[in-house]
């Protein structure tokens, strides 16, 4: 396959790992993914879906969207992750579906888990940050308000390990295209 070739085969996911990286990148500097990047990424995934088959391309955008947003926004309503990174996630659903997006999400979720525990056992803080999970899920059974939660979560943060979850995200999305061999 020549170099033009492979760019233009499936090059809507060859996108949306572009978007991937760049927006890993900054997350990765600066712990945020940035509006610039995930409203045109939704946007666009949307309005491509819709001219390329119609009302049925705008309902499976759409859907996808959704479900990307639904993945990650239960953490993120409790104070466990950014904006940036739900709206990530919406913007692989707007553009590649439902199906796709869920597993994106599921793999991201490996690596993210992986990733975690690495960063702990490199800072060799494994006890402080176990106490902190198990303290975390005791107060998701007790208590019920996700503002609470929030609340608690945010006088927590400066505590913690931050993971910039773009990067998981990243990873494990187009670790996922590759399987599933959507790249080639």
């Amino acid at each position: 396959m020549d170099f033009e070739s492979f760019f233009l085969t499936n090059w809507p996911v060859k996108l949306v790992c572009f978007i991937l990286i760049v927006a890993a990148w900054i997350d990765g500097k600066q712990l945020k993914v940035p509006n610039w990047i995930t409203f045109p990424m939704v946007l666009s995934g949307i309005a491509y879906n819709t001219w390329i088959n119609g009302w049925s391309g705008l309902g499976e955008s759409l859907l996808g969207m959704v479900v990307g947003l639904a993945c990650l926004l239960p953490l993120y309503s409790v104070g466990g992750m950014g904006a940036g990174d739900v709206k990530l996630m919406g913007g692989i659903g707007a553009w590649l579906g439902v199906s796709v997006t869920w597993w994106a999400f599921v793999v991201s979720t490996v690596v993210g888990a992986v990733m975690a525990v690495l960063m702990v056992l490199y800072k060799r803080a494994f006890v402080k940050h176990w106490a902190n999970a198990m303290q975390i899920l005791h107060e998701w059974k007790t208590i019920k308000n996700p503002e609470k939660l929030a609340e608690i979560a945010a006088q927590r943060k400066p505590t913690m390990f931050l993971l910039p979850y773009g990067i998981p995200i990243c990873i494990g999305s187009i670790a996922y295209f590759l399987y599933a061999g959507m790249i080639y």
